[in-house]
């Protein structure tokens, strides 16, 4: 049966107007020649397209020959791969959509390079993320995670104000394309990044309705709260600092190599960089550099030989080719890309610090307030999950611990009900304050300053970590809570967390609120709760009101 919707990666071009002459213009001609393309212009879509075919045939596999060497067996085999590529224009914008090596044809110059992310961070389901790719600033590293189940977003550790976000993969909640009209309740899926990788209808008209409403979604829709901090972090659009941050790296690289300047992957080429034999390198010359990886030293000395004030821009024009080794010494190109893509350097201004990454300057630091103020409002939630009684004046922790417990049917008191320290057994650790019937960890403090909070915070991350490293601080743990609750109460021996309360009682501030916490504690609590989500556990905040006396 033909399919109504087939998976296909599709990307933005927002500066190629919507024309068939200025879609054509916007590819490389010579590159279509040398492959014999064939230049189709379809009427069925209703909109201006183009659609380009052609095949890249190699008469003969690039490992024949030196196989032959190897094995004394002389064996031909050929390799043919086809390319396609479909330019539309929808209401003004033009989409590419690529089909086997049609997205080779189109130069990412042109691509908009956060069209899929965008769709993603509005659309996707951020309980159930299946893939994230992202870059850590001043790293010059790459980390990929991929949870074919799904996973909540804290879990996947990309929630950081010095993490660059690069692509999200996962289930899509409502998505109202074709594909849901299809799906008889299966879940829709989807990878965005600089391109969006979804299904998409396979007839005409279906087609130009789903990429209608992609591009209203990236319009209107506002990102998911879970998801919006991958927007936190932009380029530097300040003209002039950009302007200094570039004489000051054009300065350096007119130096002697001093680490300061990396070698990273530029986005998207992760497949290519695994791919890849053979790397050509050209800067300021019409002779390319071969080698087996990325020459950082070749591209650093290219740069020095340049004339100041004009290295970045020999960068920029340079280029780096990856591709795969052939037969006869040629090769077989899978991308080209700007050398100053390849770099990563960091470069202060005062006080402030500055990252180059794929071309583009970031701030370090730039979005940490912001990330610390959004983590703690969401540990705030409108309706909290319980209520605590009021903490009267004369009344210790501990017997406010006891009386709530006596209180609340299945609660169970551990304050003071130590275990011991399996890292130093004659130093004793307490898990929690309360036991809730579901397991849930309450850690209950009354303060008036910053320092009480810091060791209810630091308490929570010790508890969290050795119910869920030690062995035996679970098998105690388990002990104690039998124990006291005379059996009535037994959690299992593999026994782990999955939430933590924070109950506090801020001395002579009437509401807990984000705003009212001390602020050092605000930066503690906000850190607390990154480690614990890391570690799949998650935190609320509860205020306990203040009481007369007993």
């Amino acid at each position: 049966m033909t399919p109504n919707t087939v998976v296909r990666t599709v990307y933005q071009l927002p500066h190629v107007l919507p024309t068939p002459e200025a879609m054509l213009d916007a590819l490389d001609i010579d590159q279509l020649h040398r492959l014999g393309a064939d230049l189709h212009l379809p009427e069925t879509l209703g909109v201006p397209a183009v659609y380009v075919t052609c095949g890249m045939e190699q008469s003969e596999a690039s490992w024949c020959e030196t196989m032959a060497r190897t094995t004394g067996i002389s064996v031909r085999e050929s390799v043919r791969r086809s390319a396609a590529l479909l330019l539309v224009g929808v209401d003004g914008t033009v989409y590419a959509i690529g089909c086997d090596q049609g997205y080779r044809l189109i130069p990412e110059s042109l691509k908009d390079q956060r069209f899929g992310l965008s769709f993603a961070i509005r659309q996707m389901n951020p309980e159930a993320i299946r893939e994230a790719v992202s870059h850590s600033l001043g790293q010059a590293r790459t980390d990929i995670s991929l949870v074919p189940g799904g996973a909540p977003v804290p879990l996947l550790g990309i929630r950081d104000h010095s993490r660059i976000v690069r692509r999200l993969g996962g289930r899509l909640d409502g998505v109202p394309l074709t594909r849901a009209r299809y799906a008889r309740g299966q879940a829709v899926s989807a990878q965005g990044g600089r391109g969006l990788n979804i299904a998409l209808g396979v007839e005409p008209d279906a087609l130009i309705s789903d990429l209608r409403a992609i591009d209203r979604i990236c319009r209107e829709d506002i990102p998911h709260p879970e998801l919006e901090f991958v927007d936190h972090i932009v380029p530097v659009n300040d003209g002039t600092t950009g302007a200094a941050l570039d004489q000051a790296l054009d300065e350096r690289l007119g130096g002697l190599t001093d680490g300061h300047i990396s070698a990273a992957v530029p986005h998207g080429l992760h497949a290519d960089y695994t791919e890849a034999t053979v790397y050509v390198t050209r800067i300021n010359s019409a002779e390319g550099r071969r080698s087996d990886d990325f020459d950082l030293d070749y591209v650093l000395e290219r740069a020095r030989l340049t004339t100041p004030g004009r290295r970045l821009e020999a960068l920029r024009g340079g280029t780096v080719t990856l591709a795969r080794d052939r037969y006869s010494g040629s090769v077989d190109t899978l991308a080209v890309t700007s050398a100053l893509n390849w770099l990563e350097a960091g470069v202060s201004l005062g006080s402030r610090r500055f990252f180059l990454m794929d071309g583009d300057w970031y701030e370090a630091g730039s979005s940490y307030v912001e990330e610390c103020r959004a983590a703690l409002a969401a540990l705030f939630p409108s309706s909290p999950s319980i209520s605590l009684p009021p903490w009267r004046e004369d009344e210790s922790e501990n017997c406010y611990n006891n009386r709530v417990a006596d209180e609340r049917l299945g609660w169970l008191c551990l304050d003071t009900k130590n275990i011991a320290n399996p890292v130093r057994p004659r130093d004793q650790v307490e898990i929690c304050d309360l036991l809730l019937p579901d397991g849930t960890l309450v850690l209950v403090k009354r303060a008036s300053a910053s320092a009480p909070l810091s060791h209810l915070f630091n308490q929570a991350r010790v508890a969290v970590e050795l119910l869920q490293e030690s062995a035996d601080a679970r098998e105690r743990f388990c002990t104690r809570v039998r124990r006291l609750s005379r059996g009535t109460r037994v959690i299992p021996e593999d026994f782990t967390p999955k939430r933590v309360l924070l109950a506090i009682l801020l001395k002579g501030r009437e509401i807990l609120t984000p705003n009212s916490i001390y602020g050092f504690s605000q930066i503690a609590m906000a850190q607390t709760t990154k480690a614990l989500a890391g570690r799949g556990v998650a935190v609320e905040v509860i205020g306990i009101p203040c009481g007369q006396h007993g």
